[in-house]
C-alpha cells in the first residue's frame, strides 16, 4: 500500500504565498496529493488580493484560513516548502525541505500579485513533476 504523499507548504502569516501555492496544487494535483499550509505567526485572515488573483484563474480560496505551524504537521509531510520568508521549520531526518524565494504579496493590490500567483503556479508543476517521479 503506497500512501499519497504530502506536502506543506510554510510561511509566516499563511495568508498569501503558501496558501496560493495550497491552492494550486490541489487544484492541479487533485487527491493524489495531500496538501497543508500553515505560517509560524497566521494573520487574521487571507490575503484578499491574492483570493482575487486565483479567482481570476477559476480557483476559489475564499473558505481558506491561516493556520498556526505545528510539529506534527511538519512531521506528517514529505515535503516542506518554504516561501522565502527566512521562517524555521522544525527539522526531521528523512523530510525534503525547499525555499522558494517569492516576494510577499502582503499589503499589494491584485496587479502585483499576479506575477507571484504564475511564478507559484511553475513551482507546484515542477513539484507535481518530481513528486510523480519519485
Amino acid at each position: 500500500m503506497s500512501e499519497k504523499p504530502s506536502v506543506l507548504f510554510v510561511c509566516v502569516h499563511n495568508a498569501g504565498r503558501s496558501q496560493m501555492a495550497a491552492a494550486w496544487l490541489t487544484h492541479l494535483a487533485g487527491d493524489r496529493v495531500e496538501v497543508r499550509s500553515a505560517g509560524s505567526a497566521p494573520a487574521g485572515s487571507v490575503n484578499p488580493a491574492a483570493v482575487e488573483a486565483m479567482r481570476e484563474v477559476g480557483i476559489d480560496m475564499s473558505a481558506q484560513t491561516p493556520k498556526i505551524l505545528t510539529i506534527d504537521a511538519v512531521r506528517a509531510s514529505d515535503v516542506c516548502v518554504t516561501m522565502g520568508c527566512g521562517d524555521t521549520c522544525p527539522v526531521f531526518p528523512g523530510k525534503r525541505y525547499l525555499d522558494w524565494k517569492l516576494e510577499d504579496p502582503a499589503g499589494q493590490g491584485v496587479e502585483a500579485v499576479r506575477p507571484i500567483r504564475d511564478e507559484i503556479k511553475g513551482l507546484v508543476e515542477g513539484l507535481i513533476a518530481e513528486i510523480a517521479r519519485s
